[in-house]
């Protein structure tokens, strides 16, 4: 939390990391067991902020809630914590708030037919979300990720839900797919950090 917009310069009189740290407290205190025994944790977090404070993080207020979603997703890989669905994160008014004071709510809530919460991280570093359709990988045009690599076919993998993970498959590659630099024979589960290659290129699957 030390680094990007957790500590630059802003208007208001709350501090971006003191939300940083009450959102992951809130993890910790709203955290349950599920029939698997994993440790579940929320996933939607509505941040209240009194109007001065809400206008104060106006300039930074996209990039404050991408951070704060990274801050819970990374925080949740260190703690073993699982989420049910995508992390959400909004910015809301409390006009009975004064300046310098502010609150988390918190609720756990399910992704669209139950799958679990997911995403590929492409080298550029943006998160492609994974939901209950198909995501393929190749430099086709119509690919859900369009990679820009001469060793990587035109359909070369896809990714898809399988109960409440994912699962990786190569299409019959002509380079072949590696997951965790072993090459796929067919398809594989996927575990968080996995590292998906195709060609030269690496793409990092997130479960959290």
């Amino acid at each position: 939390m030390a680094d990007g917009v957790f500590s630059r310069a802003f208007k208001g009189t709350v501090r971006p990391i003191e939300l940083g740290r009450r959102l992951i407290r809130e993890m910790d205190e709203h955290r349950s067991v599920d029939v698997k025994g994993r440790r579940t944790v929320p996933n939607e977090f509505t941040v209240w902020l009194s109007p001065t404070d809400h206008a104060g993080f106006a300039d930074i207020d996209e990039t404050l809630i991408t951070e704060l979603r990274e801050a819970a997703r990374e925080y949740a890989r260190d703690e073993g914590y699982h989420f049910v669905g995508p992390i959400v994160v909004e910015l809301a008014v409390d006009n009975a708030l004064k300046a310098g004071r502010f609150g988390i709510s918190s609720q756990t809530k399910e992704s669209p037919g139950g799958i679990g919460a997911g995403g590929l991280v492409v080298p550029s570093g943006e998160r492609i979300a994974l939901t209950e359709a198909t995501t393929s990988m190749g430099r086709a045009q119509d690919c859900t990720i369009v990679l820009n690599d001469l060793n990587v076919s035109r359909r070369h993998a896809e990714v898809k839900p399988l109960g409440t993970g994912f699962v990786l498959y190569d299409l019959g590659s002509t380079n072949g797919t590696k997951l965790n630099g072993v090459r796929l024979d067919g398809s594989r589960p996927l575990k968080d950090g996995d590292v998906i290659t195709l060609g030269a290129t690496q793409i990092r699957f997130e479960a959290s």
